[in-house]
Parts: structure tokens; sequence; C-alpha cells
């Protein structure tokens, strides 16, 4: 047979009733015992002595009117003052017994302990906490990892113009670069690509693909060599199980008559638009050259055009044509999309067309699921 009154006494939470005004009328053992007292002491006291300050506060404000209003508490997190002056934590639950007339004539309240969920709620907040910090020192070190791969300034020959703007992805290190450098006293070169991948491996492709087009250049600025000479190192880093490649245009620029002759290469790029200063924009024609990296026989293109006072010309990475934009199941440039766009701001400085690039990235929101690299040379009207 249950003995009634024992489970009531030393069951697994404490138990008491209340007077509507919070008085309390009986306590059992447990609850008792949590707070170093006798049951019989706790007979006459108020609800909210139990409680620390805090407590006794956010009952007296909130939890009895809400008792009130609704005839019950779920689980409602205080913490008991014991005689000793240790606290423990608890959930507090609460009903109202009524009476015949309808009117509440008894509080019930179930203190259940809480200790342990403290202590793993801790736990996991700690864990969490921990987790975050990585993540933003991880974040901290991409970010440091993403500048290194940049060079820190471009350098820009008289007669030319150049502005540049990079938009990281946020899921990982990405692989792309550009750059412009001086080779002679009239002739620079430039570049701008995409290494396949992300994370640490595509940063370490993409710093050594910046510093060999750069050395490649010195020896030989022929811009189908370049590439080529770029091929046989990436072809020292490819193994079977993680083969790297990386699409990019490489050019140089020889400064004569006002205006830059310019002699470029594709690697399987995006061909760069040419924005002339009549308002026309085209693309280059340098398509069907194959990727460096993809085999120790590829095939390049070349193309060469003059760049006159006004002209401006736009290399970009597909992190720009790629972004998904509508529904999110159509990339941009699906309908040739970034010509209409070059064609409404032509003729334009190259200021002017990275501020329109970036506004754009900008109303693409987290359409940009790639790296975006994008790199525009002009020479003023």
């Amino acid at each position: 047979m249950i003995d009634v009154e024992e489970l009531w006494e030393n069951g697994p939470t404490g138990q008491l009733a209340a007077t509507t005004d919070g008085r309390i009328v009986v306590a059992n053992a447990t609850l008792a015992s949590w707070l170093g007292v006798s049951s019989e002491t706790l007979c006459g006291r108020q609800i909210t002595d139990l409680f620390t300050v805090g407590g006794r506060i956010h009952f007296e404000t909130h939890l009895a009117p809400m008792l009130t209003m609704s005839g019950r508490l779920d689980e409602i997190s205080v913490e008991l003052l014991s005689a000793d002056g240790s606290r423990r934590p608890v959930f507090l639950s609460a009903n109202v017994k009524t009476g015949d007339d309808g009117r509440p004539a008894l509080l019930r309240l179930a203190i259940s302990d809480a200790r342990e969920r403290r202590s793993y709620e801790r736990a996991l907040l700690n864990e969490r906490q921990r987790a975050e910090s990585e993540r933003a020192r991880t974040q901290a070190l991409a970010n440091t990892l993403r500048r290194s791969l940049l060079p820190p300034s471009l350098s820009v020959p008289d007669g030319l113009t150049a502005a540049t703007h990079y938009q990281p992805s946020v899921q990982d290190i990405g692989g792309d670069f550009y750059d412009l450098f001086p080779l002679s006293r009239n002739t620079s070169g430039f570049f701008l690509g995409d290494v396949c991948g992300k994370g640490p491996k595509a940063a370490a492709i993409t710093s050594l693909m910046r510093y060999t087009m750069r050395t490649a250049a010195v020896v030989n600025p022929d811009p189908i060599t370049v590439l080529h000479r770029l091929n046989s190192v990436l072809g020292q880093e490819t193994d079977d199980e993680t083969p790297s490649f990386c699409t990019v245009v490489f050019g140089t620029l020889t400064h004569s008559n006002g205006g830059f002759a310019v002699r470029l290469a594709s690697g399987g790029h995006p061909p760069p638009l040419l924005l002339e200063h009549s308002g026309e924009a085209s693309y280059l024609d340098i398509t069907g050259g194959m990727a460096v990296g993809l085999t120790d026989r590829p095939t390049f293109v070349d193309s060469s055009l003059w760049l006159a006072p006004g002209d401006t010309m736009l290399l970009y990475s597909d992190g720009l044509t790629e972004a998904l934009v509508g529904d999110g199941t159509r990339r941009f440039d699906d309908d040739g999309a970034l010509r209409r766009f070059a064609t409404t701001v032509a003729p334009t400085t190259v200021d002017v067309l990275i501020d329109e690039i970036r506004e754009l990235l900008s109303g693409f929101g987290a359409g940009v699921e790639d790296d975006t690299a994008v790199l525009a040379l002009g020479v003023p009207a």
C-alpha cells in the first residue's frame, strides 16, 4: 500500500501550500532539508522568505501577478536561500486551488532542484563561448591570410588609373588574386585569377601563382609564355587526389602616344570587358583558353588592343557573374546582364566603375557565394 504521507514528505521535489497572500501553511521535509530548517519553522513564513533578494523581487513583481491571472506557473528559475547562507538554484512550478465560490483558496508549489541542470547549462555556455572565441580567432586568421594574398597596393604607371574591389566569401579562404606591377620604364604587368577550391591549400596555391607570374614576366613578359611557365610550376603542385588548377588573365601594358598598348592571354578565365570612351561595352575575344594546371600541354589564347583615353578595361572573377539573383536559381550573368550593366555606365572612370560594382554586389546580398575580385584599368579622358 502506498504511503501517501511519506511520499509527500520525502519525494524528490520540495512541496508547500500557502494562503493566497503567500503565507506558508505546510511544507514537506525535502524542502526543509534543502533550506537547513525544520518543516515546522517554515509554517507561517512568507513564500518570498525562502528566496534570495533577487528572487523575492521577481516573485512579488512578476510571478505572483502571473499566478493570480493565469492560475499557474511552469518551471520558473529562482534561487533558494538556505539557513547557512548558501544558494540552491531551483525551478518553481505552481497552481491555484479554487474554492466552491470559484475564488482562489490555496497556492500549491512544487520546487525542483536545478543544480545539475545549471551545471550542465554553464558547461554548455562555456563550450559555446569557447567555440565562438575559436571561430573568431579562426576568422581573424583567415582575414589576415586573405589580406596577405593581395598586393598591399597597386603600382600604377603614369598615364593610367586603376581601382580594385575584393569581397571575400564568408564560408572559407578563397583563391582570388590580382596585381599590377612594373616590368620596365614604360611597361607594366597585370593579372587577375581564381584558384580552384578553398581553404589553406587554395591560399598556398594563390600565393604561389602571384609570385610565379611576377617572376616569369620579368624573364619574358610575353603573356602566353608567362602562362606556360605558370602551368609548369602548378603541375609540380598537383597530385591525383587533389588536382590544383586556376583560371587567370595575364597581360602587359605599354605606355605610348597618350594611351596603352595591351597584350594579354587567358587561361580559361572569363573575358575582360572593354568600356570605350564612345559608350560601347564589349568583351575581348580571348575565349578558348584552357585553365592553368589541367594538363602538361595546355592551349592558351592571346589578344591585343589599344586602351585609348577615356577607355576602361574591367577584369573580374566568377564570384560576380555567378552570384545568385531572383529566387536563387538564376545566376547574374546567365543572360548577359554584366555587359548590359557595363553599357549603362560607359564611358566611366575606374573609381566610378568599381563603386557601381560594389553597390551591385551589395544588392545581391547572400547571393554572392564565392570570393569576388574586380580590377579596373583606365586611361583618363
